[in-house]
């Protein structure tokens, strides 16, 4: 029996991406390449991976068994490779970074451009998107580095350091009600109207976290990925707007009061666990610009 490893590959984006013609998109081959490749693997192993019956492509009880084994054979050729530059010296390649949407910290920011400046000869493919996708691409290998806000642990297979971990607040414009007091709760919430990250984000996790253990159901009923566009609005009186105090920013206008039994939301620079060396560099860069001196 003959297997190659970029049968595993394409079984695995597949499997991940529950279609021949996405996975062939993602792998920048032909999606009769793909199709044609696993179905060879299948032939070579007796086994059918793959159930092709129904709209999308699933992974069959077989395939279910030997995927993790397919992402191990990947992660372990990935640090092969890792290793040999390391030895090396060599930093190249192409790293596929993730944040969250109009990330505009400065630390990011620095970090981002001092990596350029050291490492031109390294292509690099940003992805901007909510957290949990983010992460989920991270632990699917579609990323190698990602900048994620969460609530909860980081999955399987990856690695992060927590740069903020926070509970979280709600921010009402001067003069409110709420403004100055000490805490707000959920059943507070629950009377007024809500504006809130949307779900996927870590802000929005935390919530419905905090919510659910107060056995409250809290509803925002205006949703934007923009910080400050939410505080905007809280300004203006349109609602209040939960965030966490280091957004709120010391923002004029408005007030930031605490949630009272808030979970935490933490901000995390995550990476795979077996990063080429083009990613490890690009994650000590960003991680040396957001990490305050």
């Amino acid at each position: 029996m003959v297997m190659e490893l970029h049968q595993l590959r394409y079984l695995v984006a597949v499997a991940d991406l529950g279609s021949f013609t996405a996975a062939a998109q993602s792998l920048h081959v032909s999606q009769s390449g793909v199709s044609a490749q696993v179905a060879k693997l299948e032939r070579e192993l007796g086994h059918r991976l793959l159930d092709r019956g129904g709209r999308t492509v699933g992974l069959t009880p077989e395939g279910r068994a030997l995927l993790p084994h397919a992402r191990a054979a990947q992660a372990a050729v990935e640090a092969v490779r890792a290793t040999a530059d390391e030895l090396t010296g060599v930093v190249r390649g192409h790293v596929r970074l993730g944040t969250v949407i109009g990330c505009t910290i400065p630390g990011y920011l620095t970090g981002f451009a001092d990596f350029r400046a050291r490492h031109p000869g390294v292509t690099v493919e940003v992805a901007e998107g909510n957290s949990d996708d983010l992460l989920a691409d991270l632990a699917a290998g579609r990323l190698d580095v990602a900048l994620v806000a969460h609530a909860r642990p980081l999955p399987d297979g990856v690695r992060g350091h927590t740069l903020i971990r926070e509970p979280l607040a709600v921010v009402v414009p001067d003069g409110h009600d709420w403004a100055g007091g000490d805490s707000v709760t959920c059943a507070d919430l629950a009377g007024t109207t809500v504006l809130c990250l949307p779900p996927g984000t870590g802000v929005r996790t935390a919530l419905d976290i905090t919510a659910a253990a107060e056995r409250i159901l809290v509803r925002p009923q205006v949703q934007a990925h923009s910080p400050e566009a939410l505080m905007a609005l809280a300004e203006r009186g349109a609602g209040a707007a939960v965030l966490t105090e280091s957004m709120a920013g010391g923002r004029a206008g408005v007030a930031t009061v605490a949630l009272a039994r808030s979970a935490r939301t933490q901000l995390s620079l995550a990476t795979r666990a077996a990063p080429s060396a083009a990613a490890a560099s690009m994650g000590r860069a960003l991680l040396d610009g957001l990490t305050p001196r």
